[in-house]
């Protein structure tokens, strides 16, 4: 059965044919860590994550990149607000953090590299001067600029003309382009004040001077312009040319846009093949956004709903479809999870009865199996339709329903062939945890073991059992658990 999916660059739904065929290279554009995440990037992560699900469970190698971006003005403009830092990097530091523990309570499955724009700027120098060299790109006043009328394609993946397009970037740079258009590839200097304060709450001390965090370059001290991080990341850790790109609809241009440009610029090659947009999350009639203040952050939602509601909730929409927040749809995410870890429940219990028999046959049961198992990949293979695989699942939760509601004796094997539906597709492809595991739910149980076993290896520290005392800290990494020893105490973080 083949995957079809809905392509941005070609705007058509074409079939699946990567480049090598066994192996998929998948990048997503992550987030800016200026805020906690909220429910519109949650939309992005779990759409992201269930479209590598599918592709690992139909055979493919799947290698995933989500960056983050650290380096960004309103990063600056949160330094000294609460606890989060003096400066952007401890800053973007904290909501890294925040983030990747919304995505592990999500119960996201690990992306391969999670790459940070502070990291990378080595490569993103050798990227830029790549373009200058080849005359797609020029210095102007310790700035350097991409010129958009040298790349004869630009505009593809948006349908814009260079002839009609407005100015790209702040109004300060408009004397430095030779084209309104052009965009920055490297911005001499830090952030300027007006630039930080533009996005700093009135509550805090304006910041009056150049700030963030600069670097060396061949034309001067100064930082990466928003564009050419991710084609440095994407490159750095996939290859020049990369199968999938997955990103928010918004990104189209002029983000994704610029990618495309200063990437194939830059190899002569194709740089992906199949541009992936996922809608907006609104709510009231506007996108769900941290400069709106309309937005339910992730850590509300889980603690609210639970994190099995909050990815059910997130895949009942297609992700080429905008989806909207309220109490309506979240009431029917509860209902349909409801459905579903019930109907999960009451097999186990069943299968685990003293009244299922291994001689005792259900041709319902079992063809319901076989019919989701279908159901579920050809919706899956539709452009990864996860609602519909969601219906394909609640029509097995059904069936089993019918099973425990009137059979006289269980169908062992059947009970037993549903559970391992629910739990492979379910649970493997769509993330959700059944039983006892719901993500989320036993964090603060969880850390505090965590914090019981670091007691017990201080007690052994101290008592001079410095290897049963590794062994502890090495043990806590193998399930995921960084332990990191400061003056003040033993630290963690999961």
């Amino acid at each position: 059965m083949t995957l079809y999916v809905s392509n941005t660059l070609s705007g058509e739904r074409e079939p699946f044919e990567p480049r090598d065929p066994d192996d998929v290279l998948v990048y997503t554009c992550g987030l800016t860590v200026s805020d906690d995440a909220h429910l519109g990037h949650a939309r992005l992560w779990v759409q992201s994550d269930v479209m590598a699900r599918w592709l690992s469970h139909v055979g493919y190698g799947v290698r995933h990149v989500q960056n983050f971006t650290d380096v960004n003005e309103k990063i600056v403009a949160r330094t000294g607000e609460d606890d989060f830092g003096e400066t952007e990097g401890e800053v973007a530091t904290h909501f890294i953090e925040s983030v990747i523990e919304d995505m592990r309570d999500l119960n996201l499955a690990r992306a391969d590299v999670y790459p940070r724009v502070s990291e990378h700027v080595p490569e993103i120098i050798d990227l830029v001067e790549t373009l200058v060299e080849k005359g797609y790109a020029y210095e102007s006043n310790g700035s350097v600029y991409f010129d958009v009328t040298r790349f004869e394609d630009y505009g593809k993946l948006s349908g814009q003309r260079v002839e009609e397009m407005e100015a790209q970037g702040a109004e300060d740079e408009q004397s430095e382009k030779r084209h309104p258009a052009d965009f920055a590839l490297w911005k001499a200097g830090g952030v300027s004040a007006d630039d930080a304060n533009e996005h700093r709450d009135e509550s805090l001390p304006p910041i009056d001077h150049e700030c963030g965090q600069t670097w060396a370059s061949p034309w001067g001290e100064g930082r990466p312009g928003w564009h050419i991080e991710c084609s440095a990341m994407a490159t750095t850790h996939l290859d020049d040319h990369i199968d999938v790109h997955v990103g928010g609809q918004d990104l189209v241009f002029p983000h994704h846009e610029n990618e495309i440009a200063q990437s194939e610029a830059a190899a002569g090659e194709p740089f992906a093949k199949y541009w992936l947009h996922v809608r907006l999350l609104e709510t009231e009639g506007e996108k769900m956004s941290s400069s709106l203040g309309n937005f339910f952050t992730v850590k509300n939602a889980i603690e609210a709903f639970g994190a099995n509601v909050v990815r059910m909730f997130l895949v009942s929409t297609s992700y080429t479809q905008r989806q909207t927040y309220s109490e309506a749809t979240i009431s029917e995410a509860e209902e349909r999870w409801e459905r579903l870890e019930r109907a999960y429940d009451r097999a186990v219990e069943a299968a685990d009865s003293s009244e299922a028999y291994a001689k005792v046959a259900d041709d319902d049961l079992r063809d319901a199996v076989e019919n989701a198992r279908r159901e579920f990949a050809a919706s899956m293979n539709d452009d990864f339709n996860a609602r519909g695989a969601v219906s394909a699942l609640l029509e097995l939760a059904t069936a089993v329903n019918r099973h425990v509601d009137e059979a006289e004796r269980f169908d062992y094997r059947g009970l037993v062939d549903a559970i391992e539906a629910f739990e492979e597709l379910g649970g493997g492809v769509l993330g959700f945890q059944f039983g006892d595991g719901e993500a989320g739910g036993d964090v603060a149980l969880a850390d505090e073991l965590v914090e019981l076993v670091l007691d017990v290896r201080e007690e052994e520290r101290e008592a001079g059992n410095y290897e049963r005392a590794d062994d502890l800290r090495d043990r806590l990494e193998a399930l995921g658990v960084t332990v990191e020893d400061t003056d003040d105490g033993a630290t963690f973080r999961r």
